[in-house]
């Protein structure tokens, strides 16, 4: 990601949030930051779940735009120029896997769940857990993160829906899996992401045009669709990274 971001952004940082990880994932996220001033480093004393520690890295950014993803090496963040290009003129621009380098039993589980989300939510995103994201800024003056775990997706993608913001699925590159372990299938997470499913359902009844979202702001201000009435769209092949500044947040969890 560092040879990269100079090449789309004029001004970049990048925020390692290390959600209680027991390998030396803290150690070689400090000698980076010595390296690149940069990087800033948040370290969870316990893993606290996806939602806590993408909740923590979105409160610590200071750009405009803000970029997420996992730090499992399964994506190719030279896929991020495009998503950025989108940016100008979208609120949130959502990466979709279009070949999946999963086994078969996680994409079945992928996509039974993605169905059901959708029905439920109302959700028109084709792969919602797909970590491989940019939003504006300002999409954090309204949505709320509560979620702790691994729903945070689907409250983040609910809400914007349900404010009117305006949402484009990009295409990217998905690579095996060649480091750490994968806890989507297990039982217990599975369980928990239910729950979590019908507390957002009856959540989202009660989502406020004006409600107010990570970032403090004025009650009284519109929600981020105001890029939807832009005239002048940009088409993929344009010139687009102009002064663009982006916060990237990656998580690493325990190994």
């Amino acid at each position: 990601m560092i040879r990269v971001l100079p090449k789309v952004a004029t001004s970049w940082e990048i925020i390692v949030v290390d959600d209680g990880s027991s390998d030396a994932t803290a150690l070689i996220c400090q000698e980076l930051k010595a390296q690149y001033p940069e990087v800033e480093v948040i370290c969870h004393g316990h893993n606290r779940g996806y939602g806590a520690a993408l909740k923590s890295g979105i409160m610590s950014a200071k750009y405009d735009l803000i970029f997420f993803s996992d730090s499992d090496g399964q994506f190719d963040f030279r896929d991020l120029e495009q998503l950025i290009c989108w940016s100008e003129d979208y609120d949130i621009v959502a990466g979709y896997r279009a070949k999946r380098q999963d086994p078969l039993y996680r994409r079945m589980n992928a996509l039974g769940w993605n169905v059901l989300v959708r029905l439920v939510l109302r959700i028109k995103v084709r792969d919602i857990d797909c970590a491989f994201k940019v939003f504006r800024r300002s999409v954090f003056n309204h949505v709320q993160i509560r979620c702790v775990g691994a729903m945070v997706n689907t409250e983040i993608l609910a809400q914007a829906t349900q404010l009117g913001m305006r949402i484009r699925e990009v295409e990217v590159t998905h690579l095996p899996r060649r480091h750490g372990r994968q806890s989507g299938a297990n039982l217990r997470v599975i369980l928990k992401a239910f729950g979590e499913l019908c507390r957002l359902w009856r959540k989202l009844r009660r989502v406020a045009l004006n409600q107010s979202g990570l970032y403090p702001v004025d009650n009284e201000a519109p929600p981020p669709a105001i890029l939807a009435d832009r005239a002048n769209k940009r088409s993929s092949e344009q010139t687009c990274l102009d002064d663009e500044a982006i916060t990237c947040v990656c998580r690493r969890t325990e190994s």
